[in-house]
C-alpha cells in the first residue's frame, strides 16, 4: 500500500511511539487521525505531523469505551472520506508483582490494576479493530491494521496484566489476519522491546539499567525505529498474520 494520501488512524497518537509513528507516516504523505485522551499532546502531535508533510486531525477518545470508539471511527470516516489503516498503539502500565511479601507484609496486585490494563491494552485493541474493519468493509477500503504487542507477551515478571494483554494482542493478530484477508484487509503486529519512551522512563532506574545491560545491542530502541517497522508493514502487501519482533535481540 502506497501511503501517499492514505488515511491511517493511530491510537495513543499524542505522544511517545504514537507521535513518532505519526510523524514518520506523515513524511510519506499519509493523512493521520491521531487518537488520544490528552488534548494538549494531541494538538502538538497534529502540528508536528503537518510540519512533517502530511495532513492530521485530533480525536479525543478512550479506546476502552465502546461508544466512544464507534463514534470516533465514524467521525474519521466522515472527515476524511476513507479509512485505509489503523495502528493499535494505545497502552498503559500498572506494573506490580501478583503477590509480594516485604518485611513480613503481604500485598497483592489489585483487580483494578489488572482490569485497567486489560481494558485499554486488549479490549481497546479489539474494539478499534472491530469498528475500523467494519467501516473499511462498508466503504470498500482495503488496507492494513497494525497491532502493537510487546516483548512482554512472552511473560515478564511484575507484568502479569501487561503480559496477558500483549499476548492476547499477538494471538488476535493471527485470528484477524485470517478473518479479514477476504476483504483485502491485512493484520500484523510489532512487538517492541524496551524503547526510549516516557512509559519506559517511568520504570525504576535500577530495573531499567538491568534490562538495558541484558540487551545484546546494549541500548534501548528508538521510537523512529518502531515507526519504520510500522510503515514497512503498512506498505508491504504480502505481510500479514505475523508479529515482527523488534527488541535488539533481547529475550526475556
Amino acid at each position: 500500500m502506497q501511503l501517499q494520501d492514505k488515511v491511517i488512524i493511530i491510537t495513543g497518537g499524542g505522544q511517545g511511539l504514537g507521535r513518532a509513528m505519526g510523524e514518520f507516516l506523515a513524511a510519506k504523505g499519509a493523512k493521520l487521525a491521531l487518537v488520544d485522551l490528552n488534548a494538549e499532546k494531541l494538538d502538538e502531535a497534529v502540528t508536528a505531523c503537518k510540519a512533517a508533510g502530511g495532513d492530521a486531525r485530533a480525536y479525543l477518545c478512550n479506546v476502552a469505551n465502546e461508544e466512544q470508539v464507534t463514534h470516533m471511527v465514524a467521525q474519521v470516516a466522515s472527515d476524511f472520506g476513507a479509512i485505509n489503516g489503523l495502528v493499535n498503539n494505545a497502552g498503559i502500565l500498572r506494573d506490580g508483582l501478583t503477590i509480594k511479601v516485604k518485611d513480613g507484609e503481604l500485598s497483592k496486585m489489585s483487580l483494578a490494576q489488572w482490569q485497567a490494563v486489560i481494558d485499554v491494552n486488549l479490549t481497546g485493541v479489539f474494539l478499534c479493530t472491530r469498528e475500523v474493519a467494519a467501516k473499511m468493509i462498508e466503504l470498500n477500503n482495503q488496507g492494513a491494521i497494525v497491532n502493537i504487542s510487546s516483548i512482554s507477551r512472552a511473560g515478564n515478571m511484575g507484568q502479569a496484566n501487561y503480559s496477558a494483554a500483549k499476548a492476547g494482542v499477538a494471538a488476535d493478530t493471527v485470528v484477524w489476519a485470517k478473518e479479514l484477508a477476504r476483504y483485502g484487509i491485512r493484520v500484523a503486529g510489532v512487538a517492541p522491546g524496551f524503547i526510549e519512551t516516557d512509559m519506559v522512563a517511568s520504570m525504576k532506574p535500577e530495573a531499567l539499567e538491568k534490562m538495558t545491560s541484558g540487551i545484546p545491542l546494549k541500548r534501548l530502541g528508538r521510537p523512529d525505529e518502531i515507526a519504520h517497522s510500522v510503515a514497512y508493514i503498512l506498505e508491504n502487501d504480502y505481510y500479514t498474520g505475523r508479529v515482527l519482533e523488534l527488541d535488539g535481540g533481547l529475550r526475556l
